[in-house]
């Protein structure tokens, strides 16, 4: 992605949690090529640096234009995890977005942290942890893959065990502050 893609994503991002904080209409989407291409996406939003809120989907929701205005909007006021972002909050927060790859199964041997990003699945249980995360804590494979079975719900060894499913993913990820490719 070009450096003005990025900014097209990031600010169309910036846009919807502000709607989404308001409670006004969503953003058009802009009228740019990288908006109607296809794929999945995450938008991740901080406060002075800490997680304020991270939605995303794996097969897009429509183009990613529209996938990166749903999920910042999810973000902002559905990640169950945290109270919805007011609008005096807005300008504070930090912006992240993580276009995704098709994801692949993957043996855990395989797994590198820092490039691949985990789904970890086994019955009705399932959770992700993007590739920046493992990088970010400084987490080793085996630290990384435990993690993702506890974000599934599953025993921290969950992944050592044959029904439990091990898909990986790359992104792309860049933000408003910093740009870092992750694939």
């Amino acid at each position: 992605m070009t450096d003005n893609e990025k900014k097209i994503l990031l600010n169309l991002a910036r846009m919807s949690v502000l709607a989404a904080a308001d409670g006004t209409a969503l953003p058009e989407l802009p009228d740019e090529d990288v908006c109607g291409r296809a794929g999945g996406a995450f938008v991740t939003l901080k406060a002075d640096g800490r997680l304020r809120g991270c939605i995303g989907h794996f097969a897009g929701v429509g183009s990613l234009g529209a996938t990166v205005r749903a999920m910042a909007r999810e973000a902002a006021v559905s990640d169950p995890r945290f109270v919805p972002v007011s609008p005096d909050e807005v300008e504070g927060l930090s912006i992240e977005i993580s276009v995704l790859s098709p994801m692949e199964r993957i043996k855990a041997d395989d797994v590198l942290p820092g490039t691949h990003g985990l789904y970890i699945r086994r019955g009705s249980r399932a959770g992700t942890l993007l590739p920046q995360v493992a990088f970010e804590e400084g987490w080793d494979r085996e630290t990384f893959l435990a993690h993702t079975c506890l974000k599934a719900g599953l025993p921290p060894e969950a992944y050592l065990q044959k029904e439990t499913e091990i898909l990986s993913y790359t992104a792309e990820v860049f933000s408003e502050i910093t740009t870092k490719k992750g694939d």
